[in-house]
């Protein structure tokens, strides 16, 4: 993993994302929050020196705290940016991910909202973290390139699954993500086995996982953003060997990040945390056993909140069952 492009394997969905008024997901805008925690629980926890750049919020460096000030005061602000549906049937699912995952955060005390398209910036106003499961989400105009740039600034989080991490420019977006996969070129194993070898174990996103395998689709051929010393400036939570398959001759073998975090502060902001995996081509893997806890723990910790804020339902949440505004 020296070098600027490493192996890795992604079939893109078709770009089809069309303008569509926002679907919002269990509690939009406008909602009233929670009641605040009940006597007795901490209103907010002291803020740990959390790590800029490498840190990986394991409390290294100084910087930016690594859990937000005022974390369970209120709720965490999740916007689910999805997609139109692609691929065969139980693949790239984009919209069924807006329905269930509003549920199963909503459940957990978030406040969720989302659409089929990129956020504008009032509706990124109040939001902590970007979670994005839509083909070809590198694409985007430079109004939305302008939005995405100022909510990082205030230390926004991105959660990016499957080819959420596709576009144009790689060069670009791997600054966003931490890597990025171009459009158009054969980087992908298709249907095949992914042997998850776990790389970090001390990540608190981590926490608990052992090595397993589904049957998804594999990246490589990526483009990662670099270090002052152009090494990747990623920190690998999860390797899988490519599988041989016909679309990954030359690569077959080859150990690729298929899941890993990435910390930058772009000039003049305040420092942001990206996590990204690699999977959910096949959509029956997000609800695998080590699978889902694992992206909820990736969310909260991209929104800086205690890394198991959105582990546990919570009575009396969740009516609403993911059916957006004016839902029967």
């Amino acid at each position: 993993m020296s070098t600027n492009r490493l192996a890795g394997l992604f079939a893109c969905g078709a770009l089809g994302v069309a303008l569509m008024a926002p679907v919002a997901a269990q509690q939009g805008r406008g909602a009233t929050p929670p009641p605040a925690p009940p006597a007795g629980a901490p209103a907010a926890p002291v803020a740990a020196p959390g790590g800029a750049g490498q840190g990986q919020g394991r409390g290294a460096g100084g910087g930016a705290p690594a859990v937000a000030p005022g974390a369970l005061a209120r709720p965490l602000r999740v916007y689910i940016r999805a997609g139109l549906k692609t691929h065969a049937v139980g693949q790239h699912d984009y919209p069924q991910f807006l329905a269930d995952w509003s549920k199963i955060l909503t459940e957990r005390g978030a406040i969720v909202d989302g659409s089929l398209h990129f956020p504008t910036r009032d509706e990124l106003a109040n939001i902590d973290v970007i979670v994005t499961y839509k083909g070809d989400a590198g694409y985007m105009t430079p109004e939305e390139k302008a939005n995405l740039d100022a909510f990082l600034k205030r230390g926004g989080g991105l959660v990016g699954l499957h080819d959420a991490i596709c576009g144009d420019d790689t060069a670009y977006f791997s600054t966003i993500t931490g890597g990025a996969k171009k459009h158009g070129e054969t980087n992908f194993t298709l249907e095949a086995e992914v042997p998850y070898t776990i790389v970090d174990k001390a990540h608190p996103i981590m926490a608990g996982m052992t090595d397993f395998k589904i049957t998804d689709e594999a990246f490589f051929l990526m483009t990662w953003a670099t270090n002052a010393q152009k090494q990747p400036a990623i920190n690998v939570l999860a390797t899988a060997k490519i599988a041989d398959t016909p679309s990954a001759k030359g690569f077959a073998g080859t150990d690729v990040p298929q899941m890993w975090t990435y910390e930058r502060t772009i000039f003049g902001g305040q420092p942001y945390r990206s996590f990204v995996w690699m999977q959910g081509h096949n959509y029956v893997n997000f609800a695998e056993a080590q699978v889902q806890p694992m992206l909820l723990r990736a969310i909260a910790w991209a929104g800086r909140y205690p890394i198991d804020a959105l582990s546990t339902v919570r009575a009396g949440r969740g009516g609403g069952g993911g059916r957006g505004r004016g839902g029967n």
